[in-house]
């Protein structure tokens, strides 16, 4: 898979392998987004695929995705005018309107290629998600399974009923 980029970019490109062995190759300033790959290109060059065993295709691609369209946005253009913050808090939310596992998978990718502005977007919308919800909810939303037997709970609600007041 390909990510361009715009024609501006630098023309260094670099070759990222998933997970599951698929390939992308992305302009250099794309990948720069990600302090992780950054450090492992300025150690070992542009020449040498980077494998990222952490991350699948479909979540890398989505990554990807996310990385162009923010370096693209740092771009200035003569022939069109500049991307609005506007623009892009609209982009992001359309970025991470997807289903909550592909957020979580989002999240733990954004933290192993260590890309701040997409792992704090995609917490606020887990924060978002949760927001209002009861801990049950919650546990399902984010498939956490209840630790405490039913005698447990009710022991706990009793001593902390001033809690659910």
């Amino acid at each position: 898979m390909h990510f361009q980029g715009s024609p501006n970019m630098a023309e260094k490109r670099v070759k990222l392998i998933s997970s599951d062995n698929d390939e992308f190759e992305v302009d250099e300033a794309v990948a720069f987004e990600s302090e992780t790959l950054r450090n492992m290109i300025q150690d070992t060059g542009t020449n040498v695929p980077i494998s990222i065993p952490n991350v699948s295709s479909d979540i890398l691609a989505k990554v990807l995705e996310y990385c162009s369209y923010h370096a693209e946005t740092m771009e200035t253009h003569d022939d069109k005018p500049p991307i609005t913050d506007a623009q892009i808090r609209e982009w992001d939310a359309d970025f991470v309107d997807v289903h909550p596992a592909t957020l979580y998978s989002l999240i733990l990718a954004a933290n192993y290629l260590n890309i701040k502005n997409l792992l704090d977007l995609i917490c606020q919308a887990v924060a978002n998600n949760i927001r209002g919800k009861t801990a049950v909810e919650i546990r399902k939303i984010l498939h956490i399974q209840d630790d405490f037997t039913y005698e447990e709970e009710m022991e706990i609600r009793r001593e902390t009923k001033w809690a659910f007041d």
